[in-house]
């Protein structure tokens, strides 16, 4: 089995979080040349697989993509699948966040359950595909905390995380608990199973 992976995105903060999660593979940035794929699936694995299929057909190596979701109770599982544009196309982290916070404004405390949900794809040449899924249940604090982590982060409040937010872990502390680090790490034992 090749070591090399291909990373579908080119999101600098995501590419350093996947490039750390799959250690024991040589990981490579999505070439400059290969456009973004447009996300036009309803669900994380239609996106994921996107992703990964248009990296893999236009590098010729094996891809691995994920998407996430951000799963709020209160909103009846929004932003889901539209986390990264919720607050509209090109939305900046602090704008999404902004939005969400304002939508929450009066949900008591009790009530600001929700999810971060991955799903990630690995796709090869040869037509084989994984897909490995993590989440994480947490709730939304009132206020960003912490320098740490990108997107949702600094609200997001992971059950098991000791009170505080994503972005008040180190990486090592995020990845232990995270949906992505869940996520990848199943992927990773399957990608070393099929040899």
């Amino acid at each position: 089995m090749t070591r090399r992976l291909v990373l579908a995105t080119a999101n600098p903060d995501k590419a350093r979080e996947l490039a750390a999660l799959l250690e024991g593979f040589e990981v490579a940035p999505r070439p400059a040349d290969v456009p973004d794929v447009e996300e036009t699936e309803d669900t994380l694995e239609g996106n994921a697989r996107l992703k990964a299929a248009a990296v893999m057909h236009a590098t010729g190596e094996p891809a691995v993509a994920d998407d996430t979701g951000l799963e709020v109770d209160a909103l009846g599982g929004r932003p889901g699948v539209y986390a990264a544009r919720y607050a509209g196309p090109g939305a900046t982290y602090a704008e999404n966040v902004a939005k969400l916070l304002e939508e929450l404004a009066d949900v008591p405390e009790g009530a600001r359950t929700a999810r971060f949900r991955t799903v990630a794809v690995a796709r090869f040449p040869d037509g084989r595909e994984i897909v490995a899924q993590g989440w994480v249940d947490g709730t939304i604090a009132r206020a960003p905390a912490g320098d740490g982590g990108f997107g949702y982060d600094a609200v997001f409040v992971p059950l098991g995380g000791d009170g505080r937010t994503f972005a008040q872990m180190t990486t090592t502390e995020k990845a232990a608990v995270s949906h992505r680090g869940r996520a990848l790490r199943i992927l990773a034992a399957q990608l070393e199973s099929v040899g």
